[in-house]
């Protein structure tokens, strides 16, 4: 059950992290600003349940936009993504990714939930218009 690639090791799976998000939003609706956690873990940094999810929402927007080097987290080491005019704006919708390194994996072609991650980056860009 641990072995290989197991998914109870710290694979990222965007549906639970959505959830997550959505969970933190309302509760923070009841708690308010008052109510504060440490995040991250160990980090002495305290946010109140709304900046906690923001902050979990912009991680994973991180790893579908590209980064200082013009690549995506997402595409791994897999250089056609970033080389190739026809492959570079391609963003595959991954089954879940590298909690780690934010690398695709599974099925490539997950467009149901991982497609959730729209949302988030509409609600980013938006707050960056503001």
């Amino acid at each position: 059950m641990f072995g290989g690639n197991s998914n109870w090791r710290g694979p990222v799976w965007l549906c639970i992290n959505y959830l997550v998000i959505e969970a933190l939003e309302r509760y923070h609706l009841v708690y308010g600003d008052d109510w504060k956690i440490e995040c991250p873990t160990g980090s002495g940094n305290m946010m109140n349940l709304l900046e906690v999810s923001q902050e979990l929402a912009k991680r994973l927007v991180k790893i579908f936009l590209l980064d200082e080097n013009g690549r995506r987290p997402l595409n791994g080491d897999e250089t056609i993504y970033t080389t190739d005019p026809f492959f570079r704006d391609l963003v595959l919708f991954y089954e879940y990714f590298d909690g780690d390194t934010g690398r695709g994996v599974g099925a490539n072609h997950q467009t149901g939930w991982t497609a959730l991650i729209i949302h988030h980056i509409e609600k980013l860009a938006k707050a960056r218009e503001n």
